[in-house]
């Protein structure tokens, strides 16, 4: 038996007792084909709430159940819920819709993955060690933000001091910087075995994620002729255009 022909987008869905075991959704523009025991397959997840009784959902034009969300990975929850398939593309896109739908078979195994072990298990981890970490990074996109009028391009200076004896130096050295002292952003010390690079990585990854093009270049400093040479400081270069 087909789906009801309902013309008007507002109406509500026959009952589910009328329903074809083939299902057609239309999430957030992406049409898929599925059956219902493939959506009611984890009883405690959203999707087997939508279709368990009464369906809870709207229909379109075409009849097709809609869901109003970006559907660009819900084929990837789709295949878990068919063939127990993990996805080996966009694991934290994934995870994100498997949360949403409260799938929890498939949060889990996401979360054992390498990419969400790493992100949530280590580099979270790390990240909790450096002292005002999320705060610097709020800083330092308001700063660049702030200089990019009438410019291509943004810099800012970044301070990463390693160690607690770093952190002894880092007055002097930020003094015998040419930029104002107060347009330095500073990271660490922490106690944690990862190195400076690491923290450059993960300040990269968090401010791209924002959907800023950003890189970073090694700026050393020279105090005087023969004295300690201070590799504390990265241009942090924001390009807008």
């Amino acid at each position: 038996m087909s789906l009801p022909d309902l013309k008007s987008p507002g109406k509500q869905s026959a009952p589910a007792n009328t329903l074809s075991p083939v299902v057609q959704l239309n999430v957030g523009g992406h049409v898929f084909s599925t059956c219902l025991s493939t959506l009611r397959k984890h009883p405690s997840s959203t999707l087997a709430e939508l279709f368990s009784g009464h369906p809870k959902l709207r229909t379109d034009a075409q009849g097709r159940f809609f869901i109003d969300r970006d559907g660009s990975h819900f084929g990837a929850v789709l295949e878990f819920l068919r063939s127990e398939r993990l996805p080996t593309e966009h694991v934290l896109e994934v995870h994100r819709e498997a949360v949403h739908y409260n799938i929890k078979a498939l949060i889990k195994l996401l979360e054992e993955t390498p990419v969400m072990f790493g992100e949530q298990v280590g580099r979270q981890q790390f990240l909790s060690r450096v002292p005002h970490y999320r705060e610097n990074i709020e800083v330092l996109i308001r700063i660049a933000r702030a200089e990019a009028i009438a410019a291509r391009q943004s810099t800012i200076m970044i301070c990463v001091l390693r160690t607690e004896e770093d952190l002894g130096l880092s007055e002097d050295a930020i003094n015998s910087l040419e930029a104002a002292k107060e347009s330095v952003v500073t990271f660490g010390p922490w106690n944690a075995t990862l190195s400076v690079r690491d923290l450059l990585d993960c300040v990269k990854m968090d401010i791209g994620s924002q959907g800023y093009k950003v890189s970073i270049k090694p700026h050393l400093v020279e105090k005087s002729f023969l004295s300690k040479r201070y590799d504390y400081f990265h241009k942090l270069v924001f390009t807008w255009w």
